[in-house]
């Protein structure tokens, strides 16, 4: 970890050089509205005996309680660390959404076979979840990230190991994952299975908000070779069915894409960078930065979600116990809220409401096992109002989702 912060640190400081934040005023696009608290929410375990989905119910008061256990008929896996050779961790699979939910669907990537799978949620009890068809082939070899269209009922897999890329599969009720004829797309990374990360990996696959789009932000390795800056994969998709071929580009500015949310009412995407913070970026035309978010003694920021209560980002570190909010219309770091002193990180995290649910999957010696934090972002400062222990789960653990 010493090194990774080491390298990371260094980044930063060279991407301060190049980042040229643009002073224009937007009006805030957000649209006027709570949101929903969770009923649900869900993560994956990761264990390389046998991957299962965690449940947790959510209370009317936004706290959380044991929901069950569900195995997705695969295995999970961890990425190689690429300073210590050892297996990798806090962060397992160097990305976003390796679980996904939208409606009654739910896709679970098993790094460690080498599929996807499919499930259907209850409507009467959401802890219940109902496998859909088979464990799918992922056309690649370690998938880390997934993405559903339920408008184009396609689900799209990132795959980072030795065979690396995107594909998309059309989602069926009984039938379950088919893979769509030529939407595999590949990614030239040079990686192995399982793969040396965190750098030069698939980040985050995550559709537009028409939907119309496949977006996927993969990280660069700017340090060991400063020309290799990361990229992002825009691939036009439609029902059923995606292009043959994406466009990437590098913003400029950016070195090690992460995770990323949509603008709501844009074309703007608000996605973290591993070497200095987060940007927004603007997809009209060829991909530009409008805003670069410096964050002061971060170490890896990495994961993003937002609020449309708060009309704001929320992002985490890999190595800091730390949610920072940010506005991405003006860049402005509104507060930087220290959670609970004892979980050494956090990975994904999500909105639901007034709350902030943010995952620690636990510490590297496996003495400490997978929290869920609850903040709450109604107040200022924001507070850490739970820390909910799932019996289980441990280091491996990722993918935080919910169903609303």
């Amino acid at each position: 970890m010493r090194s990774l912060i080491y390298v990371l640190s260094a980044l930063a400081t060279a991407s301060a050089v190049v980042a040229t934040p643009n002073a224009i005023k937007k009006s805030n696009p957000f649209k006027e509205k709570n949101g929903s608290t969770p009923k649900v929410i869900y993560f994956m375990d990761n264990e390389a005996a046998g991957n299962s989905i965690v449940a947790m119910t959510v209370g009317a008061d936004g706290m959380l309680s044991e929901g069950g256990r569900t195995p997705t008929g695969g295995k999970g896996a961890s990425g190689i660390d690429g300073n210590t050779t050892m297996p990798a961790g806090p962060d397992a699979l160097f990305s976003q959404s390796a679980l996904t939910v939208q409606g009654n669907w739910m896709v679970a990537v098993n790094p460690g076979s080498n599929t996807m799978t499919l499930f259907s949620i209850g409507t009467k009890d959401p802890t219940k979840l109902t496998m859909i068809g088979k464990p799918v082939d992922t056309m690649g070899e370690f998938p880390n990230t997934v993405a559903i269209s339920h408008k184009n009922k396609l689900a799209c897999v990132g795959n980072t190991g030795a065979k690396a890329g995107i594909a998309c599969f059309s989602i069926h009720h009984r039938e379950g994952l088919k893979p769509v004829a030529e939407s595999q797309i590949s990614f030239d990374l040079g990686q192995t299975t399982p793969p040396l990360g965190p750098f030069n990996t698939v980040s985050h696959v995550f559709f537009s908000e028409d939907e119309s789009m496949l977006l996927t932000t993969v990280k660069g390795d700017p340090m060991k070779d400063p020309t290799k800056r990361g990229f992002l994969s825009m691939l036009s998709v439609r029902k059923g069915g995606a292009d043959a071929r994406d466009t990437r580009s590098s913003p400029p500015g950016t070195s090690v894409l992460f995770g990323s949310v949509i603008v709501p009412g844009t074309k703007d995407i608000f996605a973290t960078d591993a070497a200095f913070g987060a940007a927004t970026i603007s997809t009209e035309g060829t991909p530009s930065v409008s805003r670069n978010v410096t964050i002061e003694n971060q170490f890896a920021t990495c994961w993003a979600a937002l609020s449309t209560m708060t009309k704001t980002a929320f992002v985490t570190d890999v190595a800091v116990d730390n949610l920072v909010e940010i506005d991405p219309v003006s860049g402005e770091i509104l507060q930087n809220t220290q959670l609970m002193r004892g979980n050494p990180s956090y990975v994904d995290l999500l909105v639901g409401g007034k709350f902030v649910y943010a995952l620690s999957p636990g510490s590297m010696d496996g003495t400490r096992k997978a929290y869920v934090v609850v903040v709450d972002v109604s107040t200022r400062p924001a507070k850490a109002v739970q820390n909910f222990q799932s019996e289980g789960p441990g280091r491996s653990s990722t993918g935080l989702t919910a169903w609303m």
